[in-house]
């Protein structure tokens, strides 16, 4: 499921009923059709700044929402990667020192079904893919964002 819409579902499940904890949260989503683990909906309601009150999570902001921290992904693969490589299930990305982590953590927020993990260093990041399929499929999507 894609992430705004789940945060969309989670905003108007608030503004309908109280939820107490993560667990009721990720059962209320289930119910509609959402899944989402406990690391992920915990990401959300970071993102989201949700606060627990006595009676539960409650929006912070007048409508719920945040700006992101990160500008886009293609921006940033765009200004700061230069390499893509691939190695069977596994992606490196070279990118200007210092500028891994950020690049990573926008990727991460894709929540595309080829990553299965990232690792960032300085000036390189390493996917995990489930496959080599997957690998040569992100190196093709992360090449077009260079381009």
């Amino acid at each position: 499921m894609n992430k705004s819409l789940r945060q969309r579902a989670i905003l108007n499940l608030l503004k309908h009923e109280p939820v107490a904890n993560q667990d009721e949260l990720q059962k209320a989503l289930r119910k509609r059709g959402i899944k989402a683990g406990q690391a992920t909906l915990s990401r959300d309601i970071r993102e989201l700044g949700l606060s627990k009150t006595a009676n539960g999570y409650a929006m912070s902001h007048a409508e719920g929402g945040s700006t992101p921290a990160l500008p886009p992904v293609s921006r940033l693969v765009r200004e700061f990667a230069f390499e893509v490589r691939t190695a069977q299930n596994l992606l490196v990305i070279k990118t200007s020192i210092g500028s891994a982590q950020p690049v990573a953590a926008a990727l991460d927020d894709q929540e595309w079904p080829e990553v299965v993990g990232t690792v960032a260093g300085d000036d390189t990041i390493l996917i995990v893919c489930p496959d080599n399929k997957d690998t040569l499929r992100l190196a093709s999507r992360i090449q077009e964002m260079l381009a």
